[in-house]
């Protein structure tokens, strides 16, 4: 009778044992636990997580094993009373989560400091903040998107006291720009989460860098927005590999708020790119976005006041901030409101712009706000308008091309081209920053009509910023394309590697009539020269946007060789631009080239963005 009922109780104890064993795995793979433990499937392992420190992990193994990870949490905080405090003081989301699912006799969570850290925050809502593209800057070249906490008490009026939450990388402060760029794209730099005040990001992005803000209220609830701020305490310590392209600022931010829903996913879509306006629409898709607040610049701002003024004016308000005497003329009292006004903005733009003397500057500024308090008058300048259309209701960032192709020297040719990102000077403006263009990893191939294939282009970056002068500013234009194409050479096309550059100056305005001329620098090398080649020379065009859906432009440039076979090459070529629709349009191209040889080509395309 004691045989039977030791072997009853082996029994019942193998099967509990079982059973738990089998939840835990259940557990292991719930797609929540997965999230907590940033975890991805690889294809040469099950499962291995984004996040890079130690410390984040319970389990020696639990970078590459959720399982592990689950085990070594749960004894965690079965084991004593000091250990469930420590940890689950480390890990609240994790725990709070476990407690939910486990259903065990474990007390409320009680963490001091984590209430301390709440009651600061005072947290509600949050906010998915898009600074737009800075193109001086490699990493913001696509834009960036940051959180605000938004507090219980928050007004409008105290929107930038709020605090904000920010995933960048941590460079080396002794690295250029270039190296800057190379180590941001193969991941070498760090990324951390931070914590910081809202108007720290405001006056970074929206005056020192005169980037205009987008600011997307998000549907949460503050029970929800409670489940992302206890991750986000999990991650103050946590590094990343930081990626520009694709595990970057906006990824790794939908990586958090992925937290406040079990079923919420806005992370697996993003396996190639993570641009910044591709996730604020994963966002919208998931319908978690509100209709979005427009801070516009410092700089936006300024030009906007200046397109209020005659030229007289402006020009008495330049002389009024290099400290003359207001010229009063016949003005009215608005135009001299007006005139003072303009005068503030523009020096006090001046100021951090260019870093000026504070001693100096400060009590002019002053004087000027003196001088404007004695009209009793409202102010006559309007603020900029908002524009029609925000970051995310753009063309997709990746595009698809299918193209034919009839050459005049050359065979026809069927072609098919990849971009990876992001957007040209003639794609659908909508959404985008006029006047720039950000072209990463585009790849075309062709099959001639006599069924033979080459690569006909592949240009790891082709960049390009028109800003145009104008009343206020002086500004300079510049690009950098860089990657592999082919020239007319004799009866062929040949394969050139180049790198070249420019710097110059644009005019007009890109959401109208705009030209640019640049200075142009590159360097050649491969079938196309006898040897590495410089070029000098000189690019110019004129861009005509007739409507957000139709975009004419016409091109060329010429380079002088140091190549002995042939003294210079050039290119000219008349591009018409449809938009069908925000992801289909139609494109078709007249090019003249002349390398070895000259040919001219007539192309029309079909173009998908997705």
């Amino acid at each position: 009778m004691k045989k039977i009922f030791f072997t009853l109780l082996v029994a019942l104890f193998s099967t509990h044992l079982s059973a738990k064993i089998f939840d835990n795995s259940a557990l292991a793979t719930h797609p929540y636990w997965l999230k907590l433990g940033h975890y991805r499937s690889t294809t040469l392992s099950n499962w291995k997580s984004e996040v890079d420190s130690a410390e984040f992990f319970l389990s020696p193994t639990g970078k590459v094993n959720p399982i592990d990870e689950l085990n070594a949490t749960i004894n965690a905080f079965n084991r004593n009373q000091a250990s469930l405090q420590k940890y689950s003081c480390q890990f609240p989301a994790r725990y709070t989560w476990l407690k939910s699912k486990i259903k065990n006799n474990w007390p409320t969570l009680n963490c001091p400091e984590l209430q301390a850290w709440q009651q600061i925050i005072n947290p509600q809502g949050v906010t998915l903040v898009f600074p737009t593209a800075f193109m001086n800057s490699p990493s913001s070249m696509f834009g960036h998107t940051l959180l605000r906490i938004d507090a219980k008490d928050q007004t409008r009026n105290k929107e930038l006291i709020a605090f904000a939450v920010n995933f960048a990388a941590e460079p080396d402060a002794s690295d250029n720009a270039v190296m800057y760029a190379l180590k941001g794209l193969v991941g070498s730099y760090p990324g951390k989460f931070s914590l910081m005040p809202y108007y720290k990001k405001v006056r970074e992005y929206n005056d020192l860098e005169s980037r205009d803000i987008w600011e997307y209220k998000l549907n949460l609830t503050e029970q929800q927005v409670e489940l992302v701020l206890l991750h986000l305490w999990e991650l103050q310590n946590a590094t990343f590999d930081y990626f520009f392209i694709d595990e970057n600022c906006s990824y790794q931010l939908l990586a958090l708020l992925q937290l406040a829903k079990e079923e919420l996913n806005l992370t697996s879509q993003f396996n190639m790119q993570a641009i910044p306006s591709d996730t604020v629409a994963a966002l919208r898709d998931n319908n978690l976005l509100q209709a979005p607040n427009y801070r516009p610049a410092f700089g936006t701002k300024l030009y906007h006041y200046s397109t209020q003024l005659s030229d007289q004016q402006l020009s008495d308000a330049r002389a009024l901030m290099q400290g003359k005497p207001l010229n009063t003329r016949n003005y009215s009292e608005q135009e001299l409101v007006a005139i003072l006004e303009m005068a503030y903005e523009w020096l006090n733009f001046e100021f951090y712009d260019k870093a000026l003397n504070r001693e100096e500057i400060a009590p002019r500024l002053t004087k000027f706000l003196i001088m404007r308090s004695k009209y009793a008058v409202p102010s006559p300048l309007s603020k900029p308008a908002k524009p029609n259309a925000s970051p995310e209701q753009g063309h997709g960032s990746s595009r698809l091309l299918v193209k034919r192709v009839h050459n005049s020297n050359l065979q026809h040719t069927t072609n098919l081209a990849y971009r990876l990102a992001y957007h040209d000077l003639l794609d659908r403006p909508a959404g985008f920053i006029p006047g720039a263009q950000i072209s990463f990893f585009d790849l075309e191939t062709n099959l001639t009509d006599n069924s033979n294939t080459h690569i006909e282009h592949f240009y790891l970056l082709d960049a390009m910023s028109l800003a145009p002068d104008n009343r206020v500013f002086d500004s300079y234009s510049w690009n950098i394309k860089m990657g592999f194409d082919r020239q007319p050479s004799q009866n062929k096309r040949s394969g050139r590697f180049f790198t070249k550059g420019g710097y110059g100056k644009s005019y007009g305005n890109p959401n109208s009539v705009h030209g640019y001329v640049l200075g142009q620098l590159e360097l050649n090398s491969g079938d196309i020269t006898n040897q590495l080649s410089v070029g000098i020379g000189s690019e110019a065009g004129v861009i005509w946007q007739a409507n957000n859906n139709h975009k004419l432009a016409l091109t060329g440039n010429v380079f002088w060789l140091s190549d002995n076979a042939v003294s210079s090459h050039s290119e000219a070529a008349l591009v018409w631009n449809y938009a069908v629709s925000r992801n289909v349009a139609l494109r078709s191209q007249i090019k003249y080239e002349k390398w070895h040889s000259h040919n001219t080509s007539a192309s029309v395309a079909m173009q998908f963005y997705f």
